[in-house]
Protein backbone atom coordinates (compact mmCIF):
# COMPACT_ATOMS: atom_id res chain seq x y z
CA UNK A 1 0.00 0.00 0.00
CA UNK A 2 1.28 3.70 -0.43
CA UNK A 3 0.65 5.35 3.13
CA UNK A 4 0.49 9.14 3.35
CA UNK A 5 -1.22 9.46 6.44
CA UNK A 6 -3.90 12.15 7.26
CA UNK A 7 -1.31 13.93 9.39
CA UNK A 8 0.55 15.44 6.85
CA UNK A 9 -2.67 17.50 5.62
CA UNK A 10 -2.37 19.66 8.32
CA UNK A 11 0.55 21.55 9.89
CA UNK A 12 0.00 23.04 13.37
CA UNK A 13 1.65 26.24 14.80
CA UNK A 14 3.66 24.75 17.53
CA UNK A 15 5.47 22.40 15.18
CA UNK A 16 6.80 24.80 12.66
CA UNK A 17 4.71 28.17 11.72
CA UNK A 18 4.32 31.35 13.19
CA UNK A 19 7.97 31.49 14.01
CA UNK A 20 8.55 28.59 17.01
CA UNK A 21 11.30 26.54 16.36
CA UNK A 22 11.90 23.09 17.57
CA UNK A 23 15.50 21.71 18.65
CA UNK A 24 15.89 17.88 19.56
CA UNK A 25 17.13 17.31 22.57
CA UNK A 26 18.67 14.58 24.58
CA UNK A 27 16.25 12.35 24.88
CA UNK A 28 14.77 11.43 21.68
CA UNK A 29 11.55 11.50 22.26
CA UNK A 30 11.29 15.13 23.65
CA UNK A 31 12.03 18.60 22.68
CA UNK A 32 11.50 21.80 23.15
CA UNK A 33 9.82 24.85 21.71
CA UNK A 34 10.12 29.05 22.42
CA UNK A 35 7.54 31.38 20.72
CA UNK A 36 6.81 35.19 21.88
CA UNK A 37 9.92 34.33 25.05
CA UNK A 38 7.57 31.16 26.40
CA UNK A 39 8.40 27.95 26.99
CA UNK A 40 6.71 24.92 25.09
CA UNK A 41 7.70 21.52 25.99
CA UNK A 42 6.85 19.34 22.62
CA UNK A 43 6.46 15.52 23.09
CA UNK A 44 7.17 13.22 20.25
CA UNK A 45 5.42 9.89 20.09
CA UNK A 46 3.75 7.46 18.10
CA UNK A 47 -0.33 6.72 18.86
CA UNK A 48 -2.54 4.25 16.61
CA UNK A 49 0.51 3.80 14.60
CA UNK A 50 2.34 6.73 13.22
CA UNK A 51 3.65 10.11 14.99
CA UNK A 52 2.45 11.99 17.73
CA UNK A 53 2.77 15.19 19.22
CA UNK A 54 1.82 16.84 22.35
CA UNK A 55 2.64 20.87 23.19
CA UNK A 56 2.44 22.35 26.44
CA UNK A 57 4.16 24.89 28.86
CA UNK A 58 4.29 23.24 32.21
CA UNK A 59 7.08 22.53 34.65
CA UNK A 60 6.35 19.38 35.23
CA UNK A 61 5.99 18.82 31.25
CA UNK A 62 8.17 15.48 31.34
CA UNK A 63 6.11 13.69 34.09
CA UNK A 64 2.73 14.87 32.15
CA UNK A 65 3.54 13.64 29.01
CA UNK A 66 4.84 10.16 30.25
CA UNK A 67 1.01 9.74 31.33
CA UNK A 68 -0.26 10.80 28.60
CA UNK A 69 1.77 8.35 26.38
CA UNK A 70 1.34 5.71 28.96
CA UNK A 71 -3.06 6.73 28.36
CA UNK A 72 -1.94 6.37 24.90
CA UNK A 73 -0.65 2.91 25.08
CA UNK A 74 -3.58 1.59 27.15
CA UNK A 75 -6.05 3.13 24.58
CA UNK A 76 -4.43 0.59 21.79
CA UNK A 77 -4.39 -1.71 23.81
CA UNK A 78 -8.73 -1.12 22.59
CA UNK A 79 -8.24 0.31 19.48
CA UNK A 80 -5.29 -0.96 17.47
CA UNK A 81 -5.81 -3.60 14.77
CA UNK A 82 -1.62 -3.61 14.66
CA UNK A 83 -2.22 -5.41 18.18
CA UNK A 84 -3.42 -8.98 17.74
CA UNK A 85 -4.62 -9.30 21.63
CA UNK A 86 -6.28 -5.82 21.06
CA UNK A 87 -9.90 -5.60 22.71
CA UNK A 88 -11.01 -4.87 18.76
CA UNK A 89 -9.37 -7.59 17.42
CA UNK A 90 -10.10 -9.95 20.10
CA UNK A 91 -13.91 -8.55 19.10
CA UNK A 92 -13.02 -9.27 15.75
CA UNK A 93 -11.96 -12.90 15.91
CA UNK A 94 -14.32 -14.11 18.31
CA UNK A 95 -17.12 -11.90 17.67
CA UNK A 96 -18.60 -10.74 20.44
CA UNK A 97 -17.23 -8.89 23.73
CA UNK A 98 -18.32 -9.06 27.29
CA UNK A 99 -17.77 -6.60 29.76
CA UNK A 100 -16.47 -4.46 27.09
CA UNK A 101 -13.89 -1.79 27.81
CA UNK A 102 -16.31 1.70 27.86
CA UNK A 103 -14.10 3.20 25.70
CA UNK A 104 -15.10 1.00 22.56
CA UNK A 105 -18.65 1.35 23.82
CA UNK A 106 -18.23 4.94 23.44
CA UNK A 107 -16.92 4.86 19.99
CA UNK A 108 -19.13 2.60 18.60
CA UNK A 109 -22.15 4.48 20.24
CA UNK A 110 -20.87 7.93 18.47
CA UNK A 111 -19.68 5.97 15.24
CA UNK A 112 -23.46 5.27 15.05
CA UNK A 113 -24.81 8.35 15.33
CA UNK A 114 -22.41 9.40 12.58
CA UNK A 115 -23.79 6.44 10.83
CA UNK A 116 -26.96 7.62 10.86
CA UNK A 117 -26.69 11.51 10.09
CA UNK A 118 -24.14 10.39 6.64
CA UNK A 119 -26.99 8.47 5.20
CA UNK A 120 -25.31 5.03 6.34
CA UNK A 121 -21.94 6.07 4.80
CA UNK A 122 -19.83 5.52 7.32
CA UNK A 123 -19.50 2.56 8.43
CA UNK A 124 -17.14 0.61 10.89
CA UNK A 125 -17.87 -2.63 9.63
CA UNK A 126 -16.21 -2.02 6.13
CA UNK A 127 -12.99 -3.70 7.86
CA UNK A 128 -13.77 -7.28 5.71
CA UNK A 129 -13.52 -5.18 2.42
CA UNK A 130 -10.34 -3.25 3.51
CA UNK A 131 -8.76 -6.65 3.85
CA UNK A 132 -10.18 -7.87 0.96
CA UNK A 133 -8.44 -4.40 -0.91
CA UNK A 134 -5.34 -4.82 0.88
CA UNK A 135 -4.66 -8.44 0.36
CA UNK A 136 -5.90 -7.91 -3.22
CA UNK A 137 -3.51 -5.45 -4.17
CA UNK A 138 -0.50 -6.82 -2.57
CA UNK A 139 -1.10 -9.56 -4.94
CA UNK A 140 -0.54 -6.65 -7.91
CA UNK A 141 -4.12 -7.32 -8.72
CA UNK A 142 -7.97 -5.87 -7.82
CA UNK A 143 -10.25 -7.53 -6.25
CA UNK A 144 -12.62 -9.77 -8.30
CA UNK A 145 -16.22 -8.99 -9.10
CA UNK A 146 -17.56 -12.27 -7.03
CA UNK A 147 -14.91 -11.71 -3.79
CA UNK A 148 -16.56 -8.21 -4.13
CA UNK A 149 -19.53 -9.54 -3.47
CA UNK A 150 -18.88 -11.96 -1.50
CA UNK A 151 -17.15 -9.21 1.12
CA UNK A 152 -20.08 -6.76 0.85
CA UNK A 153 -22.60 -9.33 2.61
CA UNK A 154 -20.40 -9.61 5.70
CA UNK A 155 -20.88 -5.49 5.38
CA UNK A 156 -23.36 -3.68 7.93
CA UNK A 157 -23.66 -1.69 10.56
CA UNK A 158 -27.13 -3.60 11.24
CA UNK A 159 -24.56 -6.94 11.96
CA UNK A 160 -23.70 -4.99 15.20
CA UNK A 161 -25.41 -5.10 18.28
CA UNK A 162 -24.10 -3.38 21.59
CA UNK A 163 -25.23 -2.58 25.04
CA UNK A 164 -23.08 -1.95 28.57
CA UNK A 165 -22.32 -5.76 29.09
CA UNK A 166 -21.69 -7.37 25.19
CA UNK A 167 -21.02 -6.57 21.94
CA UNK A 168 -21.73 -8.99 19.67
CA UNK A 169 -21.19 -8.77 15.46
CA UNK A 170 -22.62 -10.95 12.77
CA UNK A 171 -20.65 -13.95 11.63
CA UNK A 172 -17.96 -12.50 9.12
CA UNK A 173 -18.42 -9.57 10.19
CA UNK A 174 -15.46 -7.48 11.95
CA UNK A 175 -14.61 -3.67 12.76
CA UNK A 176 -12.91 -0.53 12.09
CA UNK A 177 -12.21 2.26 13.94
CA UNK A 178 -9.42 3.65 11.95
CA UNK A 179 -12.02 6.66 11.39
CA UNK A 180 -12.70 7.61 14.70
CA UNK A 181 -10.09 6.24 16.95
CA UNK A 182 -7.21 9.02 16.35
CA UNK A 183 -9.82 11.33 17.62
CA UNK A 184 -10.57 9.80 20.43
CA UNK A 185 -7.23 8.86 21.57
CA UNK A 186 -6.53 13.07 21.27
CA UNK A 187 -9.49 13.52 23.29
CA UNK A 188 -8.56 11.08 26.11
CA UNK A 189 -5.38 12.89 26.67
CA UNK A 190 -7.01 15.99 26.44
CA UNK A 191 -9.17 15.10 29.74
CA UNK A 192 -6.42 13.18 31.59
CA UNK A 193 -4.19 16.20 30.77
CA UNK A 194 -7.00 18.43 31.94
CA UNK A 195 -7.40 16.43 34.58
CA UNK A 196 -4.22 17.36 35.97
CA UNK A 197 -4.96 20.68 36.09
CA UNK A 198 -4.20 21.72 32.61
CA UNK A 199 -5.30 24.31 30.54
CA UNK A 200 -3.19 24.73 27.47
CA UNK A 201 -2.02 22.07 25.26
CA UNK A 202 -2.08 21.00 22.04
CA UNK A 203 -2.15 17.50 21.11
CA UNK A 204 -1.93 15.57 17.53
CA UNK A 205 -2.70 12.40 17.15
CA UNK A 206 -3.17 12.15 13.30
CA UNK A 207 -6.25 14.60 14.41
CA UNK A 208 -5.62 17.97 16.99
CA UNK A 209 -7.34 18.85 19.35
CA UNK A 210 -6.71 22.40 21.29
CA UNK A 211 -7.23 22.90 24.68
CA UNK A 212 -6.94 26.43 25.84
CA UNK A 213 -4.69 28.61 23.73
CA UNK A 214 -1.29 28.90 22.22
CA UNK A 215 1.51 31.14 24.43
CA UNK A 216 1.15 33.99 21.98
CA UNK A 217 -2.70 33.77 21.27
CA UNK A 218 -4.96 30.96 19.99
CA UNK A 219 -3.30 27.53 18.49
CA UNK A 220 -2.93 28.59 14.23
CA UNK A 221 -3.32 25.35 12.15
CA UNK A 222 -2.78 25.54 8.35
CA UNK A 223 -4.52 23.42 6.11
CA UNK A 224 -3.37 21.85 2.88
CA UNK A 225 -5.86 24.16 1.63
CA UNK A 226 -4.04 26.84 2.76
CA UNK A 227 -6.62 28.65 4.99
CA UNK A 228 -5.71 28.95 8.57
CA UNK A 229 -7.73 27.90 11.50
CA UNK A 230 -7.24 29.10 14.87
CA UNK A 231 -8.22 26.39 17.60
CA UNK A 232 -9.33 27.29 20.72
CA UNK A 233 -11.00 24.38 22.85
CA UNK A 234 -11.34 22.83 19.57
CA UNK A 235 -10.65 19.86 17.69
CA UNK A 236 -9.35 19.77 13.59
CA UNK A 237 -9.48 16.55 11.92
CA UNK A 238 -8.80 16.21 7.71
CA UNK A 239 -9.21 13.50 5.67
CA UNK A 240 -8.17 12.50 1.98
CA UNK A 241 -9.66 9.53 0.10
CA UNK A 242 -6.23 8.95 -1.42
CA UNK A 243 -4.39 10.02 1.97
CA UNK A 244 -3.77 6.43 2.16
CA UNK A 245 -4.01 4.19 -1.03
CA UNK A 246 -4.08 0.45 -1.74
CA UNK A 247 -2.40 0.38 -5.11
CA UNK A 248 1.26 1.07 -6.08
CA UNK A 249 0.44 3.92 -8.04
CA UNK A 250 -1.73 5.94 -5.69
CA UNK A 251 -5.00 5.52 -7.45
CA UNK A 252 -7.02 3.08 -4.96
CA UNK A 253 -8.12 4.87 -2.14
CA UNK A 254 -8.44 3.89 1.43
CA UNK A 255 -11.79 5.69 1.77
CA UNK A 256 -14.62 2.28 0.54
CA UNK A 257 -18.40 3.22 -0.10
CA UNK A 258 -19.98 0.44 2.20
CA UNK A 259 -22.76 0.55 -0.59
CA UNK A 260 -21.15 -0.77 -3.37
CA UNK A 261 -17.74 -1.31 -1.98
CA UNK A 262 -15.53 0.44 -3.97
CA UNK A 263 -13.38 3.49 -3.13
CA UNK A 264 -15.29 6.31 -2.69
CA UNK A 265 -15.06 8.58 -6.33
CA UNK A 266 -12.90 11.41 -6.35
CA UNK A 267 -15.51 14.00 -5.39
CA UNK A 268 -13.51 15.52 -2.89
CA UNK A 269 -9.85 15.53 -2.38
CA UNK A 270 -9.56 16.87 0.73
CA UNK A 271 -12.24 17.14 3.99
CA UNK A 272 -11.72 19.19 6.90
CA UNK A 273 -14.06 19.65 9.84
CA UNK A 274 -13.66 21.26 13.04
CA UNK A 275 -15.79 20.51 16.18
CA UNK A 276 -15.70 20.37 19.79
CA UNK A 277 -14.23 17.30 20.13
CA UNK A 278 -11.58 14.99 18.40
CA UNK A 279 -13.14 12.09 18.11
CA UNK A 280 -16.32 13.72 15.64
CA UNK A 281 -14.40 15.82 14.34
CA UNK A 282 -12.31 12.45 12.66
CA UNK A 283 -15.69 10.71 12.12
CA UNK A 284 -17.25 13.51 10.08
CA UNK A 285 -14.46 14.37 7.88
CA UNK A 286 -14.08 10.68 6.58
CA UNK A 287 -17.75 10.56 6.70
CA UNK A 288 -16.99 13.67 4.53
CA UNK A 289 -15.62 12.01 1.79
CA UNK A 290 -17.86 9.87 0.90
CA UNK A 291 -20.99 12.50 0.43
CA UNK A 292 -21.88 13.27 -2.76
CA UNK A 293 -22.23 16.71 -2.80
CA UNK A 294 -21.78 19.71 -0.31
CA UNK A 295 -25.33 20.42 0.30
CA UNK A 296 -25.43 16.80 1.98
CA UNK A 297 -22.08 17.03 3.31
CA UNK A 298 -22.95 20.37 5.33
CA UNK A 299 -26.44 18.98 6.15
CA UNK A 300 -24.39 15.98 7.98
CA UNK A 301 -22.26 18.62 9.55
CA UNK A 302 -24.81 20.86 10.71
CA UNK A 303 -26.65 17.68 12.51
CA UNK A 304 -23.92 18.29 15.12
CA UNK A 305 -23.77 21.00 17.99
CA UNK A 306 -20.51 23.23 17.09
CA UNK A 307 -19.29 21.22 14.18
CA UNK A 308 -18.42 23.08 11.02
CA UNK A 309 -16.91 22.38 7.82
CA UNK A 310 -12.96 23.99 7.62
CA UNK A 311 -11.97 23.49 3.93
CA UNK A 312 -13.56 21.16 0.88
CA UNK A 313 -10.86 20.66 -2.13
CA UNK A 314 -12.65 19.40 -5.00
CA UNK A 315 -10.40 16.13 -6.75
Amino acid sequence: MTLNRRRFLTISAGFGLAGIGIGIGADAGMARARASGAGLYIWRGVAMGAGATIALDHPDAPALCAAAAAEIDRLEDIFSLYRTDSALSTLNRDGEATAPAPELLDCLSLAGLVHRHSGGRFDPTVQPLWALYAQSYSAGRAPTGDALRQTLGRVGWDRVSFAAGRITLAPGTALTLNGIAQGYVADRVAELLRARGLRDVLIDTGEIRALGHAPDGDWPVTLASGRRADLRDRALASSAPNGTCFDAAGRVGHILNPRDGRPTSARWGLVSVSAPGAALADALSTAGCLMPDRASLSQMVAAFDGARIEALLGA
